[in-house]
Order: C-alpha cells, then sequence, then structure tokens
C-alpha cells in the first residue's frame, strides 16, 4: 500500500492538487478494469471527499480498433447530458491507449465533448502529485497561431496564381477556393476553360502544393488527350506488354502508372476516345486496369486533374462522352475565365511576362511610358480578342522584347504588334465562322461558292463531323423529311449534297 502511493497515479493525482477542486468525475472503464476502477474511485474519496466519483462502464472490444473506439466514445458523448451554464467541463486524456487518446481530441475539438483538454504529468520527485496542464483547443484565442495560419494559406493562393497579384474578384475567389478543395481532397478535379487559360500551370501548381503539404508522395504526370490516337492512346494511358500490337517490342508502364500516389493531368479530356473513357472511369473506381495485351490487372492510386475547353455536358448530349465518366470527374469542377474576361489582370501579366523573360535571358527590358500606355489601351478595346488568352499575352511581349533595341519597347514596335495580333484574330475569327468548312475546303473553292450556300454547307460539315456515320448525320439533318416519309434515304441524299462541293463522307471524318 505504501508502494502504490510512492507511484505517479494519473488520474488520482488531478484530485490531489492543492488548488483544484474537482466535483464530479467520470471514470470510464471496460468489464475487466472494473475492480481497479472502483481501486480508483475509493482512492480519491480518501483523498479529495468532495469529489464525486461515478462509474461507467464501457466495452471497447478491441481497444486499437480506431473506427470502434471512436464509435464507442462518440455514443458515450451524444448520451451524456452537459450543463454548459453550470458546469466546466475538462477530459483527462493522459490515460488509455493512445487510440483513445487520439478518438478524444477529436471530440473535444469537434464540440461533440464541450469541454478542454486535462493533461496530468509526473514529478521527478517520487510521492508528489505530479502536475496538471489544462489545453484549450479555441484557437480563436491563439492570434499568433491564426495568423501564421492566414499567412501560410495567402502564400498558397499566391502560389497558385504564379505570383501575380491579380484583380479580378471572380478569379480570386476561385482560387482561394481551388486551394482549400486541392489540400483537402484526393477527388478528381475538372478545369475547365478556354485553351490558353491556363489550366495546366495551375494544374502543376495545384501538385506542387500538395507535395509540400505531404497529401501526394509521387510524380506529376501530365497528357495532352489530344495528341492520342488509336492504340497509341490505350498503350500511353494504360501501357502495354511486349506484342501486344504491332510495333510493341518491349512493355510499357503506362502514365497511369507514373502517376501512383501522385497527379495525372490529362488536358483535353474531351478528346479521349469512348474506349479510353471506360478503362479511365475503371481505374478511377476500382485503382485497376488492365494493359493492352495483358491478362494480369495492374494497379494505380493517383488523383486526377481533368483539363477541357469543351462543353463536356453538350459532349455527352451528342454520344462523344460518357455520361458516367462525366459524373465521376464533375465532383469539383472549377471554370477558368479567359483573358478577355479579367481586363483588370492584364497589367499585372504584362508586368509578370516581362519579369519571366528577364529571369530567364538575363535582359532586363521595359515599356516607354507612351508605348505601355498605348499597348494596355489597346489590351483593354473591344477590338482586342485575346482568343489564344495568356498565350497571346505571352507572344506578344516575346516578340516586342525580341524587337526592343536598347532595352525599350517604343510606339513603333507596339503598333506593329497591335497590327500583327489583329489581322491574327481577324483571320481567326472568319474561320471560326465557317466551322469545319475552312478546314476542309481551301480559300479559293471557298470564295467560289455563294454565301447562301457556304453558311449551309458549314452547319451540314459540322452536323457529319458529330455524327458517327453518314446515316447518323443524315438522320439528323433530314428528320423532319423522314417523319413526314418524303425521304426515303437519309445516307445517301446527304452524299449526294456533299457530291456537288467535291466532299465524301470519308474525308470528312478522316478531318
Amino acid at each position: 500500500m505504501h508502494d502504490r502511493w510512492q507511484n505517479w497515479r494519473p488520474t488520482v493525482s488531478i484530485c490531489m492538487q492543492p488548488d483544484f477542486v474537482v466535483k464530479r468525475l467520470e471514470l470510464l472503464h471496460g468489464v475487466n478494469e472494473k475492480p481497479l476502477a472502483q481501486s480508483v474511485a475509493r482512492d480519491i474519496n480518501s483523498v479529495s471527499p468532495e469529489t464525486a466519483v461515478n462509474l461507467t462502464e464501457i466495452q471497447f472490444g478491441d481497444p486499437w480498433d480506431f473506427e470502434h473506439v471512436y464509435e464507442t466514445l462518440f455514443k458515450f458523448a451524444r448520451a451524456y447530458h452537459f450543463d454548459l451554464d453550470a458546469e466546466d467541463y475538462l477530459i483527462h486524456i493522459t490515460t488509455g491507449t493512445h487510440v483513445a487518446q487520439i478518438c478524444l481530441y477529436l471530440l473535444v475539438e469537434s464540440r461533440y465533448l464541450p469541454g478542454r483538454l486535462l493533461q496530468t504529468s509526473p514529478e521527478r520527485e517520487r510521492g508528489k502529485p505530479g502536475r496538471i496542464k489544462i489545453i484549450d483547443l479555441d484557437l480563436s484565442k491563439y492570434d499568433r497561431i491564426v495568423s501564421r495560419f492566414r499567412e501560410e494559406r495567402r502564400d498558397a493562393v499566391s502560389y497558385l496564381k504564379g505570383g501575380i497579384e491579380t484583380r479580378n474578384a471572380e478569379f480570386n475567389s476561385l482560387i482561394e477556393r481551388i486551394e482549400q478543395v486541392a489540400i483537402a481532397t484526393h477527388d478528381p478535379l475538372l478545369l475547365m476553360g478556354p485553351t490558353g487559360a491556363g489550366k495546366s500551370k495551375l494544374a502543376r501548381r495545384i501538385y506542387e502544393l500538395k507535395k509540400a503539404r505531404h497529401t501526394v508522395t509521387g510524380e506529376f504526370i501530365d497528357v495532352n488527350c489530344a495528341t492520342l490516337r488509336g492504340d497509341g492512346a490505350m498503350s500511353t494511358l494504360f501501357g502495354h506488354v511486349k506484342g501486344a500490337f504491332t510495333g510493341a517490342l518491349r512493355d510499357r508502364p503506362g502514365v497511369l502508372r507514373a502517376a501512383d500516389k501522385g497527379v495525372l493531368f490529362l488536358d483535353e479530356i474531351g478528346e479521349l476516345g469512348t474506349d479510353e473513357q471506360a478503362m479511365l472511369l475503371r481505374a478511377l473506381e476500382e485503382k485497376t486496369f488492365l494493359p493492352m495485351g495483358s491478362d494480369r490487372e495492374a494497379r494505380s492510386n493517383f488523383q486526377l486533374i481533368a483539363g477541357t475547353n469543351r462543353d463536356l455536358f453538350a459532349s455527352v448530349a451528342t454520344g462523344r462522352f460518357r455520361e458516367d465518366l462525366l459524373s465521376r470527374i464533375n465532383l469539383w469542377t472549377f471554370r477558368m475565365p479567359g483573358l478577355k474576361s479579367r481586363p483588370e489582370d492584364i497589367e499585372p501579366n504584362l508586368a509578370f511576362e516581362l519579369d519571366q523573360i528577364a529571369e530567364r535571358t538575363g535582359r532586363q527590358v521595359m515599356f516607354r511610358n507612351e508605348a505601355r500606355e498605348k499597348f494596355l489601351s489597346f489590351a483593354y478595346s473591344p477590338g482586342a480578342k485575346w482568343a489564344g488568352n495568356f498565350r497571346d499575352l505571352n507572344a506578344a511581349v516575346v516578340r516586342m522584347v525580341t524587337l526592343a533595341r536598347g532595352g525599350r519597347i517604343t510606339t513603333d514596335i507596339v503598333d506593329e504588334e497591335i497590327e500583327r495580333l489583329s489581322g491574327a484574330w481577324a483571320t481567326l475569327n472568319e474561320r471560326e465562322g465557317e466551322g469545319v468548312l475552312a478546314e476542309i475546303l481551301p480559300k479559293e473553292k471557298r470564295d467560289g461558292i455563294d454565301l447562301f450556300d457556304r453558311a449551309q454547307l458549314a452547319r451540314v460539315l459540322d452536323v457529319c463531323r458529330e455524327s458517327r456515320s453518314l446515316s447518323d448525320a443524315g438522320r439528323k439533318l433530314f428528320g423532319a423529311s423522314r417523319e413526314r416519309k418524303s425521304s426515303t434515304n437519309d445516307a445517301d441524299r446527304l452524299r449526294k449534297y456533299l457530291s456537288r462541293f467535291g466532299l465524301e463522307w470519308a474525308g470528312i471524318s478522316k478531318s
């Protein structure tokens, strides 16, 4: 008995503090620990008669099973009547398994146990009651901690923006939400927006931020799906075994396996074929897939970031994109605005491009004041289309810097660049107005067709591009005639129409 009191006893020591009175102690114990709990209660009564000890039996089963321990303590917390107006609660976390301590911490932090943590520790000298420490998890009371977390988040948001002090409120809000989500989840992220809006750079920065926070350990793998075709698409994504197809001279792991425990960025995911989409969906849901020519499954646990400038919902409607895959990757969707809708950010991005070139080349080039004002005036004007978004801006700055003798961009250089950009956008507008027609027919042939026929032909070719076969396109184009039963062979009717302009289905579909 004497030796027992010479040893430090964490629970008893709470009630032995000279200036710390405990009115009631809820002592949780398992079935097998009941005799020990009763002994502790008797000892507390002897050193602190004013403390009422309530023995509460809790059966954990396996005290090292995190889920079971948490659920058991959670049920206790939900059932207990807390009178916060009359009582102050402390939760002792020194005793029990590490799993129980962690679960108690989480329940206090989430306020299911509405109290503060109590930590006890022994004195060096035996026989002393030991020390107690109350830990308040209300971080709002710790200005330095809150300030540090805010500063860290500001740094993370700034990093995602490439260090550019962007001014567009909508874009800044978007990046803040991306930072919050990217750190917290391993689910797919979908970045939508026009070409040149910065999806690829943002995806890499998201990865680097996650790597710095230790939420991923693997590599960043970047693939442009618009470059994948046929067997090469399957092989690039999922790998192949030797002999899987002609030219497969050795095994290839594929980018999904290369991205294991890391991030896979599939840019222009809307360009993937339906077979690749089906395989990708399985890889996302089951973390397994079959390399080409193999009967053994491969595994990869990667986070997908998908990028697209297509309207994937419209692609689902036309059958070009799988609805189930879109549902899987549409959990966190962020729409990147183009430069045209962010005029406030042109000036800071202009400064950023100049700084990047100076860092890369060691050559510092500046605008003359009047030249800078002239370029910005054009950049903000309705005539500035910025069709290529930040790629257009980057190319413009590179050209002006290259022509700047003596390290200064003059108004003459700006005038030349404005003329170049305006001409390029005018040509692009012409091609976009005629759609696929401009891809298939050279300009001299298009000029020989009446404007009325050109507009009709352009729309017909768009429908052909969206269709799987000549018959499918014919059904879409002549649907009303078919309902009136005035059209007997839609495919033949379409074939004859195309032949008027020297066009064949094979040439259109391959284009």
